[in-house]
This record gives C-alpha cells, structure tokens and sequence, in this order.
C-alpha cells in the first residue's frame, strides 16, 4: 500500500480527517504565540536596559562634572548635586521621504531605512540624543550668602540649559 493510498484512506474517515484538521490548527496558533513571546522579550530587553544604564551614567557624570565647576565658584565650598532626567536616551531613525504633488493632489510618504538581513531586519539609527535633564538640586556649604546663592542659580542655569525655576539651592548642613 503507498502513501497515496493511505492518505486516501486517512482522509475517507471522517473522524481522522477531523482530528487531522485540529492538529494542524492547534501547531498554527502554538508557531503564531511562540512568535509574539520572542517579539516582547526583544522589545523589553532592547527599551528598558539602555534606558536605565545609559540614564544613570549619563546622570552620574553630570552631576561630578558638575559640582567640581561648581566648587570653584568664590564662597562655594563644598558642593553636591543631584539630577533628575525626564527621559531616557532617544533614538532618531533614518527615514526616506517622498513628495509628488498633482494637479489636484498633494502626497507625501515616509519610510525608515532598514539594514540587516532578510530574517532579522532593524531600522537605521541616525541620531541618539543624550538624556534630557529637567531639574537640578544643589547643596552647598557656601549657601548661607545670597551671594553666593545667586551665582550658584546662574552657573548652574548656564550649564544646564534650565531655567532657574528647575534649579533649587540650598545650604548644606
């Protein structure tokens, strides 16, 4: 008996034929949920580990560089800083655009560049943009000055691109 044959034989009865069908449903949707598992792994892995590394270092190395330039303001003293940061390192992805334009008609369309191969395609990273800081807090010994005071709320403004209202100085106890 061949394989034609058995087939033929397996597809008359009903009851196989069904349990056939059902099988082959079952492994479609198990292959369809075992892709969606890889995909969130992929995405939690890759968005919140550069965030939290890249954030803290990024933070770390501000607020060092930052109090060393600090301490060398007259009256200042010893200093301490501490940084908040409003979001985590971004990335700009490359993108082709296309304009056409008609009689009546105006279209534009936009696509990222992807680069890889044919199994595992990402988009092109342009840009990445450092932390963003949104707040300063300073501490220093010096404080107890309005003078002092002030040029810390200056320098640090300067420094950090914020506004003063973003910057809170006080005296170190």
């Amino acid at each position: 008996m061949g394989i034609a044959e058995k087939i033929k034989g397996i597809a008359g009865n009903k009851r196989s034929a069904a349990g056939i069908v059902l099988l082959g449903a079952a492994g479609i949707v198990l292959l369809f949920l075992s892709g969606l598992s890889e995909r969130d792994d992929k995405t939690v892995t890759a968005a919140e580990q550069p965030y939290t590394e890249v954030a803290r270092s990024f933070c770390s190395e501000s607020e060092e560089r930052l109090e060393a330039f600090l301490e060398n303001i007259e009256g200042a003293g010893e200093v301490e800083v501490y940084l908040t940061v409003g979001s985590g390192e971004r990335y700009i992805y490359a993108s082709e655009k296309k304009h056409s334009e008609s009689e009546n008609k105006r279209n534009s369309e936009e696509k990222y560049v992807l680069v890889g191969g044919s199994s595992s395609r990402e988009p092109l990273v342009e840009t990445v943009k450092t932390p963003e800081i949104t707040g300063a807090v300073i501490i220093c010994r010096g404080c107890g000055s309005p003078v002092v005071e002030e040029r810390m709320y200056k320098a640090a403004s300067a420094a950090l691109g914020l506004p003063t209202a973003d910057i809170y100085v006080t005296t170190m106890k």
